[in-house]
């Protein structure tokens, strides 16, 4: 199949910025910004303080990776849209263009003015901005825990070889097979998540062994784009795809055996797969309940207007990891984010203008060979989150060159972001 995603006119990427964070430009040296983690979050940081400040700030960026691989869009690496290059992406440019100083290292802990890295080295920082993703809840679950899910059950929900894994194990399934796909509660990475993924391994096993099933026991009642997925199943996979929502489960999944490839519901249902995609609950990356930017919490909370931790002064968390208010934990969120925190820290530092905040949000979604939706949002910084000020919505019944322009609309905002964060 054919894409145009490298012809088509890059999208405008949601700019914002923020205010309210007290100029300091009575510095003998030159100030400096300790960025970490590499993500559509980060290196957005990074790259627009750096390349914005024009040399004014110091800007580090701490990532234990030399690429970074995208977790959304490698549900189109399952279903055979992109390879695993078009999901990778250097540092290259961001040092060599940018002026942005790599650090290739793993954070273990950020604190008010310093962050300290795995060997015990230390990097000191005027401010500091993380963006560490995603860690899991693995302990809510018999059965399964990072092993189990990095060798018999991949929840592929970090690009990498998780997603390669579970490409193998469905190439290899027998035609007439099972793959179980179990989605997490709210709130998680991509909201859409799981049901792109479905549509695109349906997409796959049409091809190539159309006697298969895939069943997907939610934690939910509901889920992002449901009728548009339903719709576009039906038209595309009818009796393929089986919903099972989560008043049927008993709202998720108590337990799974992995010599069995069985999974147990919290209504105490057994199902056996062929595959099984269990994803489970999530939480804030390791480095924000590490360094106490959650609390007591799952997600860091953050001030709306900066994204500055409300309880570690000077540390600004971003992305997947904060508690973000109205606006889902996605690629496009996250970038939309950056760019408010890169003007309020570069203002902070610099003296230079700092603009009100705004923020977006849009997530595309493949369902079949350029046929995709999509869901969307405008948000602003309220008294205690990032509220929702409208919204948008692919509607139903469309016809075919609609979903086709929205599939193209797709491709081209991620050679737009892939630009943006690291080019």
């Amino acid at each position: 199949m054919e894409f145009t995603r490298r012809e088509s006119a890059k999208l405008a990427l949601a700019a914002g910025a923020a205010t309210l964070l007290a100029p300091n430009i009575a510095r003998a040296a030159t100030p400096k910004l300790v960025v970490v983690g590499g993500g559509p979050g980060g290196a957005t940081v990074a790259k627009y303080v750096s390349r914005d400040s024009k040399g004014a700030v110091d800007v580090t960026l701490v990532e234990q990776n030399p690429t970074h691989m995208t977790c959304f869009f490698s549900n189109l690496y399952l279903g055979g849209a992109y390879n695993l290059d078009d999901l990778s992406h250097s540092f290259t440019k961001m040092e060599r263009d940018h002026g942005v100083r790599m650090a290739y290292a793993r954070a273990e802990k950020v604190e008010t003015g310093k962050v300290t890295l795995a060997d015990g080295s230390t990097i000191d920082a005027d401010a500091i901005v993380i963006a560490p993703g995603i860690d899991f809840k693995y302990d809510l679950y018999g059965g399964y825990d990072e092993h189990v899910a990095e060798t018999r059950l991949p929840h592929a929900y970090r690009a990498g070889a998780q997603t390669q894994l579970l490409k193998k194990q469905i190439a290899a399934m027998e035609d007439g097979g099972t793959v179980i796909i179990c989605p997490p509660p709210n709130p998680y990475r991509c909201p859409p998540g799981p049901y792109e993924r479905a549509s695109m391994i349906a997409a796959t096993l049409k091809r190539d062994k159309p006697k298969s099933k895939i069943l997907i026991l939610d934690a939910k009642d509901k889920h992002s784009k449901q009728a548009l997925f339903q719709e576009g199943w039906e038209k595309f996979y009818p009796g393929m795809i089986e919903w099972v929502p989560g008043e049927f489960t008993g709202n998720g999944i108590e337990s799974v055996d992995a010599s069995a490839m069985s999974v147990t519901t919290l209504e105490g249902e057994t199902f056996e797969g062929d595959v099984i995609n269990m994803i489970p609950a999530q939480k804030a990356g390791m480095l924000a309940t590490g360094s106490g930017l959650t609390g007591d919490g799952d997600w860091a909370p953050v001030n709306p207007e900066t994204f500055e931790s409300t309880l570690v002064p000077g540390v600004h968390v971003l992305g997947d990891a904060c508690a973000n208010g109205d606006m889902p934990k996605s690629g496009f969120s996250a970038n939309s984010q950056a760019k408010v925190v890169a003007n309020a820290v570069r203002a902070s530092l610099t003296g230079s203008r700092a603009f009100p905040p705004r923020f977006r949000n849009t997530c595309w979604s493949l369902i079949a060979e350029d046929f995709g939706v999509k869901v969307g949002a405008d948000y602003k910084a309220g008294e205690d989150k990032v509220t929702k000020t409208e919204g948008f919505l692919s509607p139903l019944d469309a016809p075919d060159d609609l979903r086709a322009q929205t599939a193209s609309e797709g491709y081209a905002w991620y050679e737009a972001i892939s630009e943006d964060a690291w080019g």
